[in-house]
């Protein structure tokens, strides 16, 4: 309808901050619209009946600009205002305003993702990412399952940075060998798909000894700038292939 263009057009404040999430039980959200659902047959099955209130966003909107600039100045974040909107006895005018626009991204979304399976191949591989980032940090936190049992805020500090810079670090590790392979195959004539390349991911430790004895030799050091060895390849094959 026009009043979800228009307010569409008015959301131009959130553009820095899209957030395009894997929606969880999707199939039980519904779309909240201005109107009446029969305006829309194909899509009557998945209409809220509950209309938007777009009043509470025009008596509002003051506000709600407000609140954006606030939170993108640094002034407050959006957390501590969501808590502080939630304490209250009574929902006020500012978080029903919220509700409402809440409602029209999520509706706005649903479409979208309904639509573009582009984005929902895009938001899947970002989950992917999330999840494997989260094994790599496992891993490494093994012997202690994965739990922060320090019982001071400090000492809980300095194990989660410490479990940051070694899954940094492994990431790290793992992007520089990774170029230097895919280099390493370019000069030997042997092409790369430049698709597959961005499914690759410095995610990975199987080749990582992360239990076990480790033997720190003194003649084994690298100087600066000074990289190990890649494994040999045998390019006929990748030829024959190609």
């Amino acid at each position: 309808s026009s009043s979800i263009v228009s307010n569409r057009n008015r959301r131009q404040w959130l553009d820095a901050y899209a957030f395009a999430p894997r929606i969880r039980d999707l199939h039980d959200k519904r779309l909240f619209i201005h109107g009446k659902a029969e305006l829309y047959p194909g899509l009557q099955s998945i209409i809220s009946s509950t209309s938007l209130n777009l009043k509470e966003i025009e008596t509002h909107w003051h506000e709600v600009l407000r609140l954006a600039s606030s939170i993108k100045q640094g002034t407050v974040t959006a957390s501590l205002m969501m808590k502080r909107l939630a304490s209250y006895p009574k929902q006020n005018g500012l978080a029903k305003a919220l509700r409402e626009i809440g409602r029209i991204e999520r509706s706005l979304f649903m479409l979208d993702w309904f639509r573009d399976p582009s984005l929902r191949r895009r938001v899947q591989a970002g989950l992917n990412k999330g999840e494997a980032r989260n094994a790599l940090a496992r891993a490494v936190f093994m012997h202690r399952l994965g739990e922060i049992r320090d019982r001071g805020l400090e000492n809980q500090s300095y194990r989660a940075s410490g479990l940051t810079l070694m899954t940094a670090a492994i990431s790290l590790w793992n992007t520089v060998y990774i170029e230097r392979a895919i280099d390493s195959l370019r000069r030997k004539g042997i092409p790369i798909n430049e698709q597959l390349i961005t499914h690759l991911s410095p995610l990975g430790w199987e080749h990582i000894n992360l239990s076990g004895d480790y033997v720190w030799r003194t003649n084994l050091k690298l100087g600066q700038g000074k990289y190990r060895a890649l494994r040999s390849v045998n390019s006929s094959l990748y030829k024959k292939q190609a």
